[in-house]
């Protein structure tokens, strides 16, 4: 026989679609079916026995990857459902917590900019003042009042002051300390 008949995959497409949509049900899915069948056959090329049936090789390994896939999504799908179980039972509702959490950071994002880059600096990325201070081109003691200013802010905001300043609302007068008032 003509060796070119045993290994003319591409002539086997329709059947081997044909299969695919006969047990997926659904045309993406049978397409894709096959697409799996053809990537596992070229990796396994080498089982392949020569003279053997290509198409019933192939239509086999479609059968399996079906299989496969159906049972693969059946043990994912039965993981989902216990992992909900165990969230349900674990873990106590969010809204509060989600709540406050907005609050948090509504509270961080009315800083002053160089206020909320400086601590977030130190307070999130972990860095060390001096190394915060190099980052942002300022002395040490310009980051540390920063960093003070922005602390006091938020302990306000926690006592239950509002951080943001409404338009038209006199600001806190400086106090000067030493030489004259003029």
């Amino acid at each position: 026989m003509n060796d070119a008949k045993h290994t003319d995959v591409i002539g086997l497409l329709e059947p081997l679609r044909r299969y695919a949509r006969s047990l997926a049900r659904d045309e993406a899915h049978a397409e894709d079916l096959v697409q799996d069948t053809l990537v596992r056959a070229y990796e396994r090329r080498s089982s392949f026995r020569s003279g053997g049936n290509l198409r019933g090789w192939l239509l086999s390994i479609l059968h399996n990857t079906f299989i496969d896939t159906r049972r693969r999504r059946a043990a994912e799908f039965r993981r989902l459902e216990q992992a909900a179980a165990l969230a349900d039972t674990a873990a106590p509702p969010e809204q509060e917590s989600r709540v406050r959490l907005q609050q948090v950071q509504a509270a961080f994002m009315s800083l002053p900019d160089e206020q909320r880059a400086a601590l977030h600096l130190v307070a999130i990325e972990g860095l060390s003042y001096q190394e915060a201070a190099n980052a942002l081109k300022i002395p040490v003691g310009t980051l540390m009042s920063r960093l003070g200013r922005a602390r006091a802010a938020l302990r306000g905001f926690e006592a239950g002051a509002d951080l943001s300043q409404t338009p038209g609302a006199k600001r806190p007068s400086l106090r000067i300390v030493g030489g004259s008032s003029v």
